[in-house]
């Protein structure tokens, strides 16, 4: 940090003659480099127990409290990065680490920007949760030459380039196929048309599509996948996405939303058409408004993930990576099922 002006200006003749006669006695130190992660200004000069938790200028880790984290979440409004946020700071706080936290806002530009930033600033670690998979690479390929771990939650790179540390999500293979499940017993006689509203650009809806039509083909081979539709994840695209599907198909019977805001959006199409009740929604991660949907009627179960374990687990595997362990390349955190029977619990 750059000292001001009057530092340098009209206090500098006394300053160098007080240093002159300091100096025979015991030194003048310079005490004006500091962290530009932390607002934390230690001498070079401090006891031996001050340096055990104060940052090194340079960004390495000097100690647990010295650590900051990097975390670009893709999508800061959504309340299941919210959950994860929250999870992730809460254990921090355990360890003594600051999790700086930045909004990619679902643009991938400025999520490669926000990963430049973090360098710069010489975070101690930098957790993803990519907005593209694929681009994402070359970002983390950046942090990689700095010498700085990666770690991504929820979502992962799926590119060539670049080394993750650890990669921390819910078994969305595992909980597509609750969801699946939970399809197979909303249709009557576990029969009938069935459409996905997908995203299938990330990576962990494509685990989740993966695992729900697995459990479909196993448990109710009488269903038939007649639409998979991408839907991008948002509400009123889904909205729009689950209109087409019914004009298409008169006869549907469910239809599968990959994430709650997909599922909430075929809601209202199907609502708006007259439709609810006759055509089961089961959605993916049982956010509030979903759980209300659910006790309402609206939608008949989802998938829940747990966000916020999602956040702990990753910082207990940074906190392992700073204790000179190697953690799990990929860590799994169970997926359940919601009903309306879980609704008044």
């Amino acid at each position: 940090m750059t000292p001001p002006a009057s530092d340098s200006t009209g206090m500098k003749t006394p300053f160098v003659l007080a240093c002159a006669l300091v100096l025979a006695a015991t030194g003048c130190t310079k005490s004006s480099e500091s962290s530009s992660s932390t607002t934390t200004t230690s001498s070079s000069a401090a006891p031996a127990a001050s340096a055990a938790v104060a940052p090194a200028a340079s960004g390495a880790p000097a100690a647990a409290g010295a650590k900051t984290i990097g975390f670009s979440v893709q999508n800061r409004e959504a309340q299941f990065y919210q959950d994860m946020e929250s999870g992730m700071k809460s254990e921090a706080a355990k360890y003594g680490y600051t999790v700086h936290v930045v909004d990619a806002a679902r643009d991938n530009a400025k999520q490669q920007s926000q990963v430049e930033d973090f360098i710069s600033q010489k975070v101690s670690a930098i957790v993803l949760t990519p907005y593209d998979s694929q681009a994402i690479g070359s970002a983390i390929v950046e942090a990689n030459k700095a010498g700085i771990p990666v770690f991504t939650a929820d979502i992962a790179n799926a590119s060539k380039d670049g080394k993750v540390i650890s990669h921390v999500a819910s078994d969305n293979v595992q909980g597509g196929a609750q969801a699946g499940k939970l399809m197979c017993a909303a249709l009557p006689g576990h029969v009938g048309s069935i459409a996905i509203i997908d995203e299938p650009a990330v990576t962990s809806v494509q685990d989740r599509v993966k695992g729900f039509r697995q459990a479909i083909t196993a448990n109710c081979p009488g269903v038939t996948i007649v639409a998979d539709i991408d839907g991008g994840g948002e509400r009123a695209k889904a909205s729009s996405a689950m209109e087409d599907i019914l004009q298409a198909h008169k006869d549907l019977k469910g239809v599968f939303g990959c994430n709650d805001d997909s599922a909430l959006g075929a809601a209202k199409a199907i609502q708006a058409a007259g439709l609810q009740g006759k055509i089961a929604v089961v959605g993916y991660d049982a956010n509030p408004e979903a759980r209300t949907a659910i006790a309402n009627g609206a939608m008949y179960g989802d998938a829940i993930q747990h966000p916020d374990q999602i956040g702990a687990q990753t910082i207990d595997a940074i906190h392992d990576y700073f204790s000179g362990k190697t953690p799990p390349a990929k860590i799994a955190v169970a997926v359940g099922t919601y009903t309306k029977a879980d609704a008044g619990k």
